[in-house]
């Protein structure tokens, strides 16, 4: 049995050998090199299409964009290089852009502050039910799939002088004025539609991190004498901080970017009280012909958003924690 072993493990050793000294062989002159191994070669030949994609659709765009904002461009014309002369306009002579970057920061701190602690108190609610979590999660995630158009639209309607929400207001005798048509409420109500269509998703995302935090955790501090609140304030929320960091760096990126609730609602109105960059980028760029202003209020955006998310990464190695 021991040499009919060896009969079949010998032939195979022998040609591992000689295909280990094939390899081992230097190459001879002219004879090419391979690179790239073979599988390493396939995957590029499948990542390509979404290369290509890439590079035609956003990286390119970026980088005209970012040559544009030193032009300036009607559209109908040749652009003409200024030089920093739009920068210098949007700091220094736009009486307006101070007015769209106050609106914009207004926006997206009350925003970003509502969406994480409404949507980690669903959360928390979905994740103490018995029966019915997966209900509530879709019925919480259903208006994510809405276009952000059309449920604008419904809630232009609901808003509208005399309609529902001025119905409700004057039921209850709050002695509130119509949303859109006041300066002091319309960014409230652009904010509530915000909330109502993007919440879900985090609700869903912190569900899911709650439930995956270990049961037995839980139940030794229940053992140790802890409340309920005590074990989601030292245990829960600990565990599922990387989420909720994931979250809010989202959250803050989109809300820098809010555009289709004041397309649809309001166009930046009453007066500019809703007016944000991404409106401004599109009434300069689209309404005005001002291609290179335009370029360059997105520029300011993007440096916003790039700051932004560099304090938030800076600022998570003090409450995020990592499990080890």
């Amino acid at each position: 049995m021991r040499q009919l072993a060896l009969r079949q493990v010998l032939p195979r050793m022998e040609e591992d050998m000689s295909q280990s000294a094939v390899a081992a062989v230097p190459l001879q002159p002219g004879q090419p090199r391979r690179f790239l191994k073979p599988e390493t070669q396939t995957a590029m030949l499948f990542l390509l299409p979404s290369f290509l994609g890439f590079m035609v659709f956003m990286a390119l765009p970026i980088l005209a964009s970012l040559a544009l904002s030193f032009t300036n461009w009607q559209l109908i014309s040749t652009p003409s290089f200024v030089g920093f002369q739009n920068y210098i306009r949007l700091f220094t002579v736009d009486p307006a852009f101070y007015t769209v970057l106050s609106n914009t920061l207004f926006f997206a701190v009350e925003y970003l502050a509502l969406n994480i602690i409404v949507s980690l108190t669903l959360a928390v609610w979905i994740s103490s039910l018995k029966r019915g979590k997966a209900i509530f999660r879709v019925i919480f995630f259903l208006p994510t799939f809405t276009p952000t158009i059309a449920a604008s639209v419904v809630w232009l309607l609901i808003f509208t002088p005399d309609g529902l929400a001025d119905s409700i207001i004057r039921a209850l005798g709050l002695g509130l004025p119509n949303f859109l048509l006041s300066s002091s409420w319309a960014m409230q109500a652009v904010v509530l539609v915000t909330l109502w269509a993007n919440v879900g998703y985090n609700v869903v995302m912190f569900n899911a991190a709650l439930d995956l935090v270990p049961k037995h955790y839980l139940e030794a501090a229940t053992i140790d004498g802890a409340n309920a609140w005590q074990r989601f304030w030292r245990i829960r929320l600990p565990l599922i901080s990387p989420t909720i960091f994931f979250g809010t760096v989202m959250t803050a990126i989109t809300s820098l970017q809010v555009f289709d609730e004041i397309f649809a609602m309001t166009r930046g109105g009453p007066g500019s009280a809703t007016a944000t960059l991404g409106f401004a980028i599109y009434q300069k760029g689209f309404t005005n012909f001002q291609m290179g202003y335009a370029s360059a209020l997105a520029w300011v955006m993007f440096v916003m958003i790039m700051a932004l998310t560099i304090l938030q990464f800076h600022m998570q190695r003090k409450w995020v924690h990592y499990d080890d």
